[in-house]
């Protein structure tokens, strides 16, 4: 999987200034010289760790020397008391690096279960799970990538990359047809518009003016699986909206392509992690 660094570079090092602004000066009074250090990560809950290269990065931003060893792999389940990593690097960096590391690791990790819960029970059906554009303010770029290592596909990155027509479009607009026509006319061919549709008139009115995806909002299943029918072999048909499990199980079976999980970024629990030292020498 790739890491694009000069995404991520950024965020971790504005990360490591927000926590010490005019530097550490707990590490500076214990440790006044340099001195080596060895810590290990370890897991203090169930789930699927991920963002462990952003961690190794982290360290490694206050001490460009600093060995990390991974002792698992992004998108791996682990277990309690299983030990993801070991570092080896200046001690103050170790102190002075711990809590950012372990902040994006534990958000990243967190984010990575939520969306293999819902990987993991739409096994067996043509429907993959999407991420919105529900992140944290400032690190989209680590959340979309631990939807990745948690099974899951990235929906669009940013305004930039698709139109997705929402109903205050559509209402400003002036309807439905009106903005996938104004769309059509005023972006490159290459770009697909996307509909999000509350109603299955909007459906329609959508698949006929010829949008490529069809987002479902909210729709209880009696009302989707008409829309389903409707868009079937028309467009992609996604589904959207305080989506649990359950709802995208019952999405799944009446023949959804994708569903759009926003609670897997804005409301995913962080994954437990720890740091401890293990021997103030190589």
């Amino acid at each position: 999987m790739t890491h694009h660094w000069h995404l991520i570079d950024p965020i971790i090092d504005q990360a490591l200034r927000e926590d010490m602004p005019y530097g550490d000066v707990s590490a500076a009074a214990v440790l006044p010289e340099p001195a080596p250090a060895v810590a290990l990560v370890t897991a203090k809950a169930p789930g699927v760790v991920a963002g462990l290269l952003v961690g190794a990065r982290t360290f490694q931003r206050l001490d460009p020397d600093a060995q990390v060893e991974l002792l698992a792999r992004d998108g791996e389940r682990v277990l309690p008391g299983r030990d993801v990593m070991r570092i080896r690097c200046d001690a103050r960096a170790l102190l002075s690096a711990e809590r950012t590391a372990l902040n994006l690791m534990q958000r990243m990790s967190g984010i990575a279960t939520a969306v293999r819960e819902f990987v993991d029970a739409l096994r067996g059906y043509d429907t993959v799970v999407a991420d919105t554009r529900k992140t944290a303010p400032g690190l989209r770029v680590l959340d979309k990538l631990a939807v990745l290592m948690g099974g899951g596909r990235n929906h669009r990155f940013g305004l930039s990359d698709g139109v997705m027509l929402k109903d205050n479009h559509i209402a400003l607009a002036g309807g439905v047809a009106q903005a996938v026509h104004m769309a059509r006319q005023r972006v490159s061919h290459t770009m697909t518009i996307e509909v999000e549709a509350k109603t299955l008139e909007q459906v329609e009115e959508a698949v006929n003016a010829g949008a490529d995806i069809i987002m479902l909002d909210n729709m209880p299943p009696e009302v989707m699986a008409r829309a389903v029918q409707i868009a079937r072999g028309r467009a992609i048909i996604e589904a959207s909206g305080n989506m649990t499990v359950q709802r995208a199980l019952e999405a799944a079976r009446l023949g959804v392509q994708v569903v759009s999980v926003g609670s897997v970024t804005h409301s995913a629990r962080a994954l437990d992690l720890s740091l401890n030292v293990i021997s103030p020498g190589y």
